[in-house]
């Protein structure tokens, strides 16, 4: 365990670079900051070394381990119903564990290719009934979990890991950025039991719903906000730099049009098209995860939506009503840090080995407690 005073939440965005400091004993102590804007990652190994002398310098420490935030446009969840009978006696810890490292293998045996960033317990179906935690005090003669795995890509969490490496810092926990806000942002709709979050990236657009307060998917799309930029670029026969600050500055632009002779409308019929098919898509995947006709809260998220807020609702052709949430870069840290603080009692908490030297199971898993 590392012996610094901060724990350092490091989100990697494909466009911008966010970071957080926590001190661990006090928690009025935070240090926030993020990297320039970036259309490719060109200068990334730049901007984080420039983010990495800032933390030194404001937290006083050599920094040796970060935690850090991922997503990316072929993560994806997997869902696993795995049983197992038992003796008639009383549940213990052991049992559990056996069924997850069960499910874990076959997914890891079924896709090789990615890497399992959270394990969550969605359901536990004791004798037939169901209970939303595990029951120690029931004669249990059939125990069965409803699981759900969220994964990265492997090639995805070992690029970020090498930019690290660079820089002699080690990788602590690896968090989904889509899931950790997801289940930070339900909180502030806990009226709502059933309701999906849409957040537009740079190049992704993640889907996380929850039935009943639960989350039941996790699915990406590989279209976002980069992609209206490009739709600006070439229809406008400008550069992306001139198309993203049109995308973001949408009622500040009227001089800068006038003079390319383009009208506010046509910028805004763009953006406005390419953002339709971005949410027509997302209805798609919600309605194929969520597998029932229950009223449902959308919520749309993320960097990619920001050129869209409530003013513009009335020109979104959506039948679906949608809220907007404007995040910040402290929303989007404290996702994690509030994560790996154990804000969902139904995840499975994978410890690294590293850290430890305990029996077979306790290298796998611990739960929240």
């Amino acid at each position: 365990m590392s012996d610094n005073n901060y724990q350092i939440y490091f989100d990697c965005g494909y466009s911008k670079l966010r970071v957080a400091a926590h001190n661990k004993v006090d928690s009025n102590k935070i240090f926030y900051t993020e990297s320039n804007f970036f259309f490719d990652h060109t200068n990334i190994d730049l901007e984080t070394q420039k983010i990495i002398t800032y933390l030194e310098e404001n937290t006083k420490e050599y920094i040796n381990g970060v935690n850090i935030m991922i997503d990316s446009p072929k993560m994806l969840s997997i869902g696993i119903s795995i049983s197992k009978k038992i003796d008639g006696s009383k549940l213990k810890q052991q049992d559990i564990q056996f069924l997850v490292q069960e499910a874990k293998q076959q997914v890891s045996k079924n896709y090789n290719n990615q890497s399992i960033a959270h394990i969550i317990i969605n359901n536990y179906k004791i004798n037939e009934v169901d209970y939303d935690y595990l029951q120690t005090e029931i004669n249990c003669k059939i125990i069965s979990l409803d699981i759900i795995f969220i994964c990265l890509p492997e090639e995805t969490i070992e690029y970020f890991k090498n930019i690290f490496y660079k820089f002699d810092i080690s990788i602590n926990q690896i968090i989904c950025t889509s899931y950790a806000k997801a289940i930070n942002y339900k909180n502030n709709f806990s009226s709502n039991k059933n309701v999906t979050f849409i957040d537009v990236g740079f190049n992704k657009t993640s889907i996380t719903s929850f039935v009943n307060n639960k989350i039941i998917s996790l699915s990406a799309l590989p279209i976002g906000g980069n992609h209206i930029t490009k739709d600006i670029s070439k229809l406008l026969k400008i550069d992306l730099k001139q198309a993203e600050q049109l995308k973001l500055d949408l009622d500040k632009n009227k001089a800068f049009l006038d003079d390319k002779n383009y009208s506010i409308e046509l910028l805004q019929k763009i953006i406005f098209a390419r953002t339709e098919e971005i949410l027509e898509m997302s209805i798609l995947c919600i309605k194929s995860n969520l597998m029932t006709e229950s009223h449902y809260k959308m919520i749309l998220t993320g960097d990619g939506s920001r050129i869209l807020d409530n003013q513009y609702k009335d020109k979104i052709s959506f039948a679906n009503s949608i809220d907007f949430l404007d995040e910040t870069i402290e929303d989007i840290c404290q996702s994690g840090f509030k994560l790996a603080m154990g804000s969902n009692k139904q995840e499975v908490v994978v410890v690294p080995k590293k850290q430890i030297k305990q029996g077979f199971f306790e290298k796998l898993f611990h739960f929240f407690k």
